[in-house]
């Protein structure tokens, strides 16, 4: 069975931000150190927005300088070391900009789908084309931000004409109906990875698209309440990294994962990291090809590091591969 551990490189959505070095760099650096230690590879789906950003202001604020000469040396030292830099798009940023103190994030237009289709044909090609200046023209996968794939047909033509043609957004069962989310993968394919055109829920073989989903499971809410319970007490080991704030789940959404068993994509942050050796058992055990794990720098702890690090003594390092790896 295959393994692929991705990561979203991006900052926190919420009334702060964080900072590049604490959200980004750093947890980053841990986790180069756990795939140097393997020899293995990453995938880092990048917050292109939030690069366009930094090229806008870095020569008008000081602070965006040093941000900008932060994350733009440690993406060519991924690339050098042969991890996978694809694309995230983020579309809020857009209307997002730095006042001079920090970074005002603006999600009302959160979601792709909150744009033209102009509009998302110039987004792609700019957002795809930062990273590519970056490490040349290795860029063909897609990670939607917030999961917000839907609906696909809104995106696809821009994404068949700068040739992005792997999407890996999809988990079965997932599911956010709320004011600035929405996905809903309920009606997914029980598949490791299957062709698509215009719907990435319905297989159509020979589609342009492929899409490699990231695992799931369906999760206990006694689970979520260890989660709730590990984040509020925060000690040492389980403090993230990252010092912004996140855009916070609905009500209804936090009711649902406490209250009922929900589908959940298998993470390597934090506390649900505890699960990666147990749910990969579970994949291997039913034939399962592929496991594709997600992870957030930002959202990395001491705890998290070391159960990624103690996952890889478990596994068969020549199946852990980077989406470069991947071919059409």
């Amino acid at each position: 069975m295959n393994v692929y551990f991705t990561f979203d490189y991006e900052l926190f959505f919420g009334s702060n931000s964080g900072t590049a070095e604490n959200s980004i760099v750093q947890p980053t650096e841990e986790l180069i150190k756990i795939a140097n230690k393997y020899n293995i590879q990453f995938t880092f789906f990048v917050d292109s927005g939030y690069l366009l950003k930094l090229k806008e202001y870095k020569d008008k604020y000081k602070y965006v300088r040093n941000e900008y000469n932060l994350v733009f040396e440690q993406l060519k030292k991924l690339d050098s070391l042969g991890h996978s830099i694809q694309l995230h798009i983020h579309p809020h940023w857009e209307d997002s900009f730095f006042d001079g103190n920090q970074w005002v994030i603006n999600t009302k237009r959160y979601r792709i789908d909150n744009f033209t289709e102009e509009d998302v044909e110039n987004i792609v090609y700019r957002y795809k084309k930062v990273l590519t200046d970056i490490v040349g023209d290795k860029v063909f996968a897609y990670r939607a931000g917030g999961w917000c794939l839907q609906p696909f047909q809104k995106i696809s033509n821009a994404m068949k004409k700068h040739n992005i043609w792997l999407d890996t957004t999809v988990f079965n069962g997932g599911q956010n109906l709320s004011d600035t989310h929405f996905y809903d993968f309920i009606n997914a394919p029980q598949l490791d990875e299957w062709c698509f055109e215009e719907d990435p829920l319905i297989e159509k073989k020979n589609g342009f698209f492929t899409e490699l989903p990231i695992s799931s499971i369906k999760v206990n809410p006694l689970f979520f309440w260890k989660f709730a319970i590990t984040k509020k007490i925060a000690t040492k080991e389980h403090k993230i990294y990252g010092d912004g704030s996140p855009v916070g789940a609905s009500k209804k959404d936090i009711l649902r994962m406490l209250t009922v068993p929900s589908y959940s994509c298998i993470s390597c942050d934090g506390f649900k990291s505890s699960l990666l050796k147990t749910n990969y058992k579970k994949f291997q055990s039913l034939g399962n090809k592929k496991f594709v794990v997600i992870g957030h720098p930002k959202a990395q702890t001491i705890y998290s590091l070391n159960k990624i690090n103690n996952f890889f003594q478990y596994v068969n390092l020549n199946k852990v591969k980077s989406i470069a790896n991947h071919r059409k």
